[in-house]
């Protein structure tokens, strides 16, 4: 009969070779690593600003930000400009001002992510990239 002290060894070891290859494919700032990962669910492991390029990798980035309040917005990425305080290629030459007449358009940090706010909550995020 096995005792339960062996079981739990071989569930404990299991545990560790899976996360210890999951760590060994998915190492540092990837959408699927630890870092990020840890980083979306609000763990400090990442600074925002990189978890924000990684972020274009993230299938569901967009679920950190849709629906979301000015305020939580802030809480959750720290800053956000307007896009006067944006880099000017992107009002040169990214967002047609047309598109966002009656809406509030704020970048998230230095980064290429345009939230667009409409009634106090974000209805769309927007990669700025390659315009």
């Amino acid at each position: 009969m096995v005792r339960f002290g062996q079981i739990l060894g071989l569930v404990i070891l299991f545990v560790i070779v899976v996360f210890g290859a999951w760590w060994a494919i998915y190492p540092g700032p990837d959408p699927k690593g630890f870092e990020y990962i840890g980083w979306r669910l609000g763990l400090p492991t990442l600074r925002t600003d990189e978890a924000l390029g990684v972020m274009v990798g993230d299938h569901h980035g967009r679920n950190l930000v849709i629906g979301k309040t000015q305020g939580e917005l802030l809480k959750r990425f720290g800053y956000l400009l307007t896009l006067d305080q944006a880099n000017s290629y992107y009002r040169r030459y990214c967002v047609n001002p047309a598109d966002y007449v009656g809406k509030e358009v704020f970048m998230l940090r230095q980064s290429n992510w345009m939230v667009v706010m409409q009634n106090g909550r974000a209805v769309d995020l927007v990669l700025l990239k390659g315009c």
